[in-house]
């Protein structure tokens, strides 16, 4: 685990010292028609938990799927603990996150930092830690103190726990000026960073990096003040008994290595592809996708997938070069083999419609010859792995992962027998004998990248719009606030 999620433990004192404080700020009289210690017992009753977010990529958002992120997988598992349904408001801003649990919510998961000064709501113990993070646009001298920041123009999230720590900086250093919003999000920050609106932007290091492979514009700088903790939020003068059941949850979701888990998924991959990779990949979205985005699209609605999809692994085989060919003789867009062609009846393999429209129908007839025993994602992604190595090296495979005491229908246990075809001890206990098996699992774990960034992509068009349909000045002075220098 990166060492900005891992080492919460070393350092929670920080964290449960100021818990505790909210804990007794929290400590409010009850609110009327709503007896004291009677919260979790109306919850049990009436049988579901509302929940306020937000929806962005580090909480909640609608993946492919269905509902995901960091925090909703917190948010299911904990009503799952609970025994009870789940409702969610994923509309508000943070502020707004916290007046709806002061108000009528059940609780609040939205990255908030833990923040005892908050009137009429309780913290839950900490969940990670938040560690503040200059970032600023490529091309600018390096930023790498506090001095480096005169004459910048910086932007933050009002709320966020990043503005605190400016406040507490500017108190040192009464020149320090920025200006911050509630109704942007980090990716809007790191965008106005990009396109030079902005020259560095506050944000937190774990947000960054689930960032960062979207904005290759932007460079790390470095750490500001002391890390933070985030915790969830409940409304005050209602009772204990919500808090200490999502403590109880808290910990031993952290004792059971769960939570490690779920914050080495989210995120600590931001390594699968190198970064220099990345923004390549990042100018090919602009300069080549659009060309060949609709016949994706329409070779996605003949074969049932996302257009998103056959377009990441087209990337993986050409990088969306049409004329691609590779010393085995395998040509075109999707890289179809001369037999394999046809079979599918490609007579250009070098014609893009055809080579997507047959790449697609490949990947299709792949996934339905594999056992129906295979299901959901596993099935997907061994199809993908057939489509690189062959289906006979892949049920190679997954005899390789019987025989190791693992799940040959499940892609992570086929995932870790797949090397083993390089190896003579496994391979030659094979029906197909050597395959090169580690490139079907960095080809998966490729195109599932690539993918990643392209749904954001797609989400991203749809979440600027709102706010690119503004004028300039509308833009800056109706979502920005200035804080200005201390006088």
């Amino acid at each position: 685990m990166p060492t900005a999620l891992s080492d919460h433990l070393r350092r929670s004192w920080r964290g449960y010292a100021a818990s505790a404080v909210a804990l007794l700020l929290g400590l409010l009289p009850e609110r009327p028609g709503v007896p004291d210690g009677r919260h979790l017992e109306a919850i049990l009753a009436r049988d579901f938990i509302s929940v306020h977010t937000r929806n962005t990529p580090t909480t909640y958002y609608l993946g492919r799927q269905g509902p995901t992120g960091f925090e909703y997988e917190l948010m299911r598992r904990f009503a799952d603990y609970l025994g009870v349904s789940l409702t969610l408001d994923a509309s508000h801003n943070i502020p707004e996150v916290i007046e709806a649990v002061r108000r009528d919510g059940d609780l609040g998961a939205a990255a908030l930092p833990l923040d005892p000064t908050r009137q009429g709501v309780i913290f839950s113990r900490p969940i990670l830690d938040l560690r503040p993070l200059l970032v600023y646009r490529r091309g600018l001298p390096p930023v790498k103190r506090l001095d480096d920041l005169d004459g910048l123009a910086i932007a933050t999230l009002g709320g966020s726990g990043t503005d605190l720590v400016l406040r507490e900086l500017q108190a040192e250093h009464p020149g320090l000026s920025w200006q911050e919003s509630t109704d942007l999000e980090v990716a809007e920050l790191l965008g106005r960073v990009e396109d030079g609106t902005l020259d560095a932007a506050v944000v937190f290091d774990h947000q960054f990096r689930l960032n960062r492979l979207f904005f290759p514009g932007v460079e790390r700088g470095f750490e500001l003040g002391e890390p933070l903790s985030m915790a969830w939020a409940f409304p005050a003068g209602r009772g204990l008994g919500l808090v200490e059941a999502a403590n109880r949850f808290l910990d031993e979701l952290r004792e059971g290595g769960e939570l490690d888990d779920l914050m080495a998924r989210y995120f600590g991959h931001d390594d699968y592809l190198e970064y220099v990779g990345a923004r390549t990949f990042i100018n090919h979205v602009h300069q080549r996708l659009p060309t060949y985005a609709e016949l994706f699209r329409e070779a996605a609605r003949n074969t049932r997938f996302d257009w998103k999809l056959l377009a990441a692994l087209g990337y993986q085989e050409s990088h969306w070069d049409p004329e691609a060919t590779s010393p085995t003789g395998v040509r075109g867009l999707m890289m179809l083999t001369l037999p394999t062609a046809g079979e599918l009846d490609v007579d250009d393999r070098l014609d893009p419609e055809q080579s997507i429209d047959g790449g697609a129908r490949y990947l299709r007839s792949l996934k339905e010859r594999l056992p129906e025993s295979i299901t959901g994602d596993d099935r997907l992604f061994m199809a993908m792995a057939a489509y690189n190595v062959g289906l006979g090296h892949l049920y190679d495979a997954r005899d390789i992962a019987e025989m190791r005491g693992g799940d040959p229908d499940r892609w992570a246990d086929v995932r870790e027998a797949l090397p083993l075809l390089q190896e003579r001890e496994w391979h030659s206990k094979t029906r197909h004998g050597y395959a090169r098996g580690g490139e079907p699992v960095i080809y998966v774990r490729n195109i599932r990248r690539y993918y990643e960034i392209l749904a954001y992509v797609d989400r991203s068009q749809q979440q600027f719009h709102r706010l690119n349909a503004r004028l300039p000045d509308e833009q800056e002075s109706g979502v920005l606030e200035l804080i200005p220098p201390i006088m």
